[in-house]
């Protein structure tokens, strides 16, 4: 049996009460809690013999809202020429099959000791996207729990100090949420006159990048059967 397929077995032993599912692909573990659990789960995970997970590498926020969906459908587009030959669908939102919450905080956690690593995903509620800090167990998360916070308005219980850390004092929004316009909302700029940073409406103009379906023309189709 391979040091993965040890593993796994092990978490599926010791922590069955806390697990949603268990996959291994690519290579890598991956274990999805509920998200009362991840304390319990990540003490376990550091302190058991078994798994000795002495550091949490990295720790990010998820946003899967319109997950499998496309923009564009392509199937019906033209068969000849250069055009761009997408059109754009509208209510993807709507269309997406995907059944679980929307924003979902992944932990990946390395055991230096043992040379393994484990992927966590914990789904936060929609209504209240609240899960608890784990500063207490890996000191290192403290900057990723303000980053995710941040980006995507993922609320830390416990956490320390959580401010934002990326963006500026009084932003409105989180950037990585996929319903964020991509120009933003406001842009700043130095009004030399007041002496002061000024925060505008954007002027940018959206603009939407489609994928560009390259076909060769008809005379290039009938050059080539000539040849």
């Amino acid at each position: 049996m391979k040091k993965l397929e040890v593993l796994a077995q092990k978490v599926k032993e010791k922590l069955a009460m806390d697990i949603d599912t268990l996959t291994i692909a690519n290579g890598e573990l991956t274990i999805e809690i509920p998200c009362h659990a991840i304390l319990k789960v990540c003490t376990r995970l550091r302190d058991d013999g078994a798994f000795r997970f002495e550091m949490l590498m990295d720790l990010c926020g998820v946003d899967y809202l319109q997950y499998g969906c496309s923009e564009w459908e392509t199937f019906e587009a033209t068969s000849t020429g250069f055009e761009r030959a997408v059109e754009p669908i509208s209510k993807v939102r709507e269309n997406s099959n995907w059944q679980k919450p929307r924003l979902a905080v992944v932990y990946h956690l390395l055991s230096i000791s043992l040379n393994q690593r484990i992927r966590i995903r914990a789904f936060v509620p929609d209504h209240d996207p609240v899960i608890d800090s784990v500063v207490s167990i890996y000191n290192s998360a403290n900057w990723y729990e303000r980053e995710a916070f941040d980006l995507y308005g993922i609320l830390f219980a416990n956490h320390p100090d959580l401010r934002r850390i990326l963006t500026d004092y009084g932003f409105i929004g989180h950037p990585f949420r996929k319903d964020f316009p991509l120009v933003g909302n406001v842009e700043v700029r130095y009004d030399a006159k007041q002496k002061r940073v000024i925060y505008d409406p954007v002027d940018i103009v959206p603009r939407t990048l489609v994928p560009k379906v390259i076909r060769k023309a008809k005379h290039q189709e009938q050059e080539g059967k000539d040849g």
